[in-house]
């Protein structure tokens, strides 16, 4: 007779131990496919804090123009960056704030002719202040780098109240030297936690006073102000790489840009840190997991099929003394085990297709330790769970690896059979 058709008749007639080998094989392929699944639903969710959070870069240099940063924010390492142009304006219909403190000096001095502090920016959401969520915006939304061409203005709630200003009103500044009027349209309302200064405090330096627009209108309000800052001189850039090993990549495309020295370069990747090292380390966990399972389940069936082997010796003896080979006998055994995984194996992706979102969300939850980013963008603080999806690559592994245990566990105590004598057997059962 086939022993192939013999291993099937031999799982109908041990219907209970069938039974109970199936019920193993499913714990165990679940577990292999839950831990393929975490580890999977972990490397989605690395990905998306390393595009959402990411590693901010901040690059200071004297000298540095709107031009160079732009040359090193087109570097392949780099997500996202932000140049600052800070320039001086004048108000035209609009009333600063001032200081409530009395001048020193004891009279009131000229009035500030550019009493504004403008900050030209490309993405206002990797501004520190807004990124580290110490600064918020209130109403409205932020600059991002689809607003290169508009005129348009993010302001501080202190001076919107003063002026009664709202998101969509349009306010008036001129450049420092009164050369360059320009009309804004107000996008947004931040708040600036800092509290107005005590002492007398010039109005360009009051926190109320400050504004944010985009590149191009900050270069033209700058033009012919003859200040440092007015000739196009970025205060600082801050750039948003993946991950902190792509650190040295940035370094090494800034000394070729800015040149090998008289640059500051500073990476902060804390909030990085905080939120993808616990992902990392629950997908270590998911890997150690499957490996553990693997190499436990293998134990376990090797025992069980050792068992087996030892309780149907009769048998064993009689299709040895029948004249059927040895090999025969062992692959009997190996088919029966792997008939009895490949079910498992279906039942293991229906359990892990029902239960393995709820067991993502429990493990990988969403991340929210960090303050929300600006100009609606995604919330870094926020990585959202991943979507844990049972796929055919990911059932096809848990598939192999449980015939790989299923082989393993029957070759290796089959090589008992080898060393089987029929009449020693046959001898020994009577």
């Amino acid at each position: 007779m086939n022993f192939v058709k013999r291993a099937g008749m031999s799982l109908g007639a041990r219907k209970s131990k069938t039974a109970a080998l199936l019920a193993i094989f499913v714990v165990l392929c679940t577990l292999l496919l839950g831990g393929f699944l975490l580890q999977a639903a972990a490397a989605r969710q690395e990905a998306d804090a390393q595009r959402v959070i990411g590693v901010d870069v901040t690059v200071r240099q004297k000298g540095l123009t709107p031009a160079l940063a732009d040359e090193l924010g087109a570097s392949d390492v780099v997500n996202r960056y932000n140049p600052r142009l800070p320039v001086r304006a004048a108000a035209r219909g609009l009333a600063p704030l001032t200081s409530d403190a009395p001048q020193p000096g004891g009279e009131a001095g000229e009035p500030d002719q550019a009493p504004l502090a403008v900050n030209g920016v490309r993405d206002a959401g990797l501004l520190l202040p807004f990124s580290y969520g110490s600064t918020k915006i209130t109403a409205g939304r932020g600059i991002g780098p689809e607003d290169a061409d508009r005129d348009i203005a993010l302001i501080e709630r202190r001076l919107a109240n003063r002026n009664h200003l709202a998101v969509g009103d349009i306010v008036r500044v001129l450049s420092a030297d009164g050369a360059h009027p320009m009309p804004l349209k107000v996008v947004g309302i931040f708040q600036d936690p800092t509290q107005d200064p005590s002492s007398w405090t010039p109005p360009h330096e009051l926190p109320g006073n400050t504004l944010y627009v985009p590149m191009a209108t900050a270069q033209q309000l700058g033009t012919g102000t003859g200040t440092g800052t007015g000739t196009g001189t970025v205060g600082e850039a801050v750039y948003r790489i993946g991950s902190p090993d792509r650190a040295e990549r940035l370094h090494a495309e800034a000394e070729r840009v800015l040149g090998e020295s008289g640059f500051d370069f500073r990476v902060n990747d804390k909030a990085y840190q905080d939120q993808v090292r616990p992902i990392q380390q629950v997908g270590v966990f998911a890997g150690l997991i499957v490996q553990v399972i693997a190499l436990a389940g293998a134990l376990i069936l090797g025992l069980i099929v050792t068992l087996q082997i030892r309780e149907r010796r009769t048998e064993l003896g009689v299709l040895l003394a029948m004249g059927e080979r040895k090999w025969k006998l062992i692959g009997q055994h190996a088919v029966e085990v792997a008939a009895v995984a490949l079910p498992a194996v279906a039942v293991a992706a229906l359990a892990g297709q029902l239960a393995g979102q709820s067991a993502g969300d429990a493990l990988l939850g969403p991340q929210d330790d960090t303050p929300s980013a600006q100009h609606g963008a995604p919330d870094p603080g926020a990585v959202a769970a991943p979507t844990v999806r049972v796929e055919p690559g990911t059932v096809g592994k848990v598939a192999g690896i449980g015939l790989g245990i299923s082989l393993v566990s029957t070759v290796v105590p089959g090589i008992g059979i080898l060393r089987l004598h029929p009449r020693t057997i046959l001898t020994d059962s009577e």
